[in-house]
């Protein structure tokens, strides 16, 4: 895949926003198992990407997700996980390999490195595949996941232009 002429070799993508929208009215964010769903053209376009299992060739992949729902007390670290770990899943067609998701359970107020638009997640994936910042791309909606991605060095796309939503054809 090539990046303003970059051969890119990760792919980080953010969660809600970017793969996957709450279905509960007046949520931003899933707290609870069945209270997702995929975005549009998210899984369609994810399979036509040759993605890396560990040491075979094709592109790595990973998730960087502020899950602030967490400190708030809506739901445990444990829940949060598994709901990207679905996510995942039900995206890629595959199940997440160990250390591609990252996500940030702290507080807006916390302080911590990890943090959006802190780059420590996407800094702990680069480092996971082995790749170079300037060889990453992080995909998201949101100005945080953008100053998360030059705060690391990567490129980033908007992920509707990422997925082809709402392009005038």
């Amino acid at each position: 895949m090539l990046i303003d002429g970059n051969l890119i070799s990760l792919v980080i993508f953010d969660a809600d926003g970017t793969l996957r929208r709450c279905t509960v009215p007046g949520q931003p964010c899933p707290n609870r198992l069945g209270e997702w769903e995929l975005l549009p053209g998210a899984k369609e376009r994810l399979a036509t990407i040759q993605w890396s299992m560990e040491n075979r060739s094709g592109i790595g992949y990973g998730i960087a997700s502020n899950q602030a729902g967490v400190s708030l007390g809506y739901m445990t670290v444990d829940m949060a996980h598994r709901l990207l770990e679905d996510m995942f899943e039900a995206a890629f067609g595959l199940p997440a390999v160990f250390g591609t998701i990252q996500m940030c359970p702290h507080s807006l107020d916390a302080g911590c490195r990890c943090r959006k638009p802190r780059p420590a997640m996407l800094e702990r994936l680069i480092g996971r595949w082995g790749v170079k910042p300037e060889d990453t791309l992080m995909v998201g909606d949101m100005d945080s996941d953008r100053q998360a991605a030059e705060a690391a060095g990567c490129h980033f796309v908007d992920a509707d232009e990422f997925f082809g939503r709402w392009r005038d054809d």
